[in-house]
């Protein structure tokens, strides 16, 4: 089985509000996006299909076909329009990214020819993004950022032995990152709200339990969640992902970013 993506990218706006809450509770449940004026982003989408090799062309599928799907949905539906108002099913349900990730699954799924729709990921902004596979869950990625030092040591081995491991990464003053922190809670969007989580919550949830502790500090020297820890990214990943599963019900996995080359995920010990 061979996987091929395409990136179809569009402008819209939406706005998040229930006609039965008060306008206090709208403000309270969707922050910024409840504006009844509406707000808009330029949405990147990725179309991910798999389908067998096709040994005469070599090809599983023409792209240039999934783009023309994707863009025959895209462009009439959603492009340059506020959503709330001029899509019938916006009109019904709240435009959240994880509804229109829905949406445009169940629309973009059965149009496809000798391939088969495994994955879209659509990214409203640089810091979140919604991402459906088969099934009846949505995910939900938010970005969050903080900087900090570490030096990479276990005493587990010789100085020796470290310093060949580590290299300059190994360095006795330690050294700094600009951490990139993705957090996924994965689950059904909430059939009123549109949404899996709370962004309000997850943002205060992260804020307090990872970035007020780790931001601008030195992980070995100022933390007591690295004391006896070599805090390789992996190990930050680890425990980041502890520290926020008792208090996030849903969360799916944790990635890490120490920078724009290294990437690292963690899903927790069942998986």
């Amino acid at each position: 089985m061979l996987y091929l993506s395409r990136r179809v990218d569009f402008s819209a706006m939406h706005s998040y509000s229930v006609s039965t809450w008060s306008d206090e509770k709208n403000l309270a449940i969707f922050g910024l996006c409840s504006n009844v004026n509406g707000h808009g982003h330029d949405y990147q989408l990725e179309v991910m299909v798999r389908g067998r090799l096709n040994e005469c062309s070599g090809i599983v599928v023409n792209t240039v076909d999934i783009k023309r799907i994707v863009e025959d949905i895209v462009f009439k539906e959603f492009d340059g329009k506020y959503l709330n108002k001029e899509h019938v099913y916006f009109q019904s349900y709240i435009p959240t990214t994880e509804n229109i990730v829905s949406y445009l699954w169940d629309s973009i799924g059965p149009k496809l020819a000798d391939c088969e729709l495994y994955r879209l990921r659509l990214h409203e902004n640089p810091y979140l993004y919604s991402e459906k596979g088969e099934g009846n869950l949505i995910s939900l990625t938010r970005k969050y950022h903080f900087s900090a030092a570490h030096r990479l040591h276990s005493n587990h081995l010789s100085d020796e032995e470290n310093i060949a491991l580590f290299g300059k990464c190994n360095n006795p003053h330690g050294h700094g990152h600009n951490y990139y922190l993705d957090v996924t809670v994965k689950g059904e969007p909430d059939s009123v709200t549109g949404m899996i989580t709370d962004l309000n919550f997850l943002d205060d949830t992260v804020d307090s339990l990872v970035l007020k502790r780790f931001d601008h500090k030195h992980l070995n020297l100022d933390t007591d969640e690295f004391k006896g820890l070599n805090p390789t990214s992996e190990v930050v990943a680890k425990v980041i992902y502890e520290m926020l599963d008792p208090h996030i019900p849903n969360l799916h996995k944790i990635g890490l970013w120490e920078t724009e080359k290294n990437y690292f995920e963690y899903f927790g010990p069942g998986v």
